[in-house]
C-alpha cells in the first residue's frame, strides 16, 4: 500500500428509523423532522470523507439494513456490518477487523457532527505516523473521533466505559495513557444533539463552507421548527 492507501475511515451510521435516531432531538422536533435531519448529517459527513481520497468504509447498524443501505447511500462504497451488543465493541471490532485487513493507520467518526472540519480528519490521520492513538474530543464529554496505528491499537481503550455520558473522553483518555500510549488530542468540536446544539451549529456556519450543507439547506426549509 502507498501511504494514502495506508489509511482507512471508518464511518459509523445508523440506518435511520424513526424511534432510533438523535431522540434527544426528536423529542424536540418531531421524529418525522429528525429522521430527513439525521440523513443530511449522514450527506454531509459522507460529502467531506470522500473528499480526502483516502479508503473509507461505511459501518452500518443494523446488520439487516445492508441492501437499505445501499439503496440509500449508493452501491459504489464498502460497507461494513457493526458486530457487537454493544457501542464500545461495535467500535473495537471495527478497527480490529481494519487492522487485520492490513490498514496501517484507521480513524473512526460518527455522524453527530456533520460540520466537523476535514483538516481535523486530515490531521487526525497524519498524527499517526508518529502517535499511537488519536482522539477528538466534543464539546459534551464525549469524542468525535478515535483511531489507532495498527501496531499500537489497544482494544482496552472500548472496555468499561460509560457510554452516553459526560465521562466518556476523559475515561478513554485515561486508559489511553494507563497503557503508555502516546495520544494525538484534536481540536474540540462539537455534536448536535438537542435545539441548542442545533442552533449553535446554524449561528457558526453563518460564513462557513458548511453555509451551502445539506444541512443548513434542509434547516432553512423547516426553519418554523428551529427556533
Amino acid at each position: 500500500m502507498n501511504e494514502i492507501m495506508d489509511n482507512c475511515v471508518l464511518f459509523f451510521v445508523k440506518y435511520p428509523v424513526q424511534g432510533t435516531v438523535k431522540t434527544r432531538l426528536a423529542a424536540e422536533l418531531g421524529d418525522e423532522v429528525v429522521v430527513e435531519l439525521y440523513k443530511n448529517f449522514v450527506l454531509d459527513t459522507l460529502s467531506t470523507i470522500r473528499g480526502l481520497n483516502v479508503p473509507f468504509r461505511i459501518c452500518f447498524h443494523p446488520e439487516s439494513a445492508r441492501d437499505k443501505m445501499k439503496g440509500w447511500l449508493g452501491e459504489q462504497y464498502t460497507y461494513i456490518a457493526q458486530d457487537g451488543s454493544s457501542l464500545g465493541q461495535r467500535m473495537k471490532n471495527a478497527l480490529a477487523q481494519t487492522f487485520k485487513d492490513n490498514f496501517s493507520r484507521a480513524i473512526l467518526v460518527g455522524s453527530d457532527s456533520p460540520d466537523l472540519p476535514a483538516v481535523f480528519l486530515m490531521q487526525a490521520l497524519q498524527s499517526l505516523e508518529s502517535h499511537h492513538a488519536v482522539i477528538g474530543p466534543s464539546s459534551d464529554g464525549g469524542y468525535y473521533l478515535i483511531g489507532f496505528s495498527k501496531a499500537h491499537f489497544l482494544p482496552d481503550a472500548f472496555d468499561g466505559i460509560s457510554w452516553s455520558t459526560e465521562n466518556v473522553f476523559q475515561q478513554t483518555l485515561d486508559v489511553l495513557k494507563g497503557h503508555s500510549s502516546n495520544v494525538h488530542i484534536l481540536p474540540q468540536w462539537f455534536d448536535v444533539d438537542t435545539l441548542v446544539d442545533l442552533n449553535e451549529l446554524i449561528v457558526r456556519n453563518r460564513n462557513t463552507i458548511f453555509n451551502k450543507s445539506m444541512t443548513l439547506a434542509y434547516l432553512l426549509k423547516m426553519e418554523d421548527k428551529i427556533v
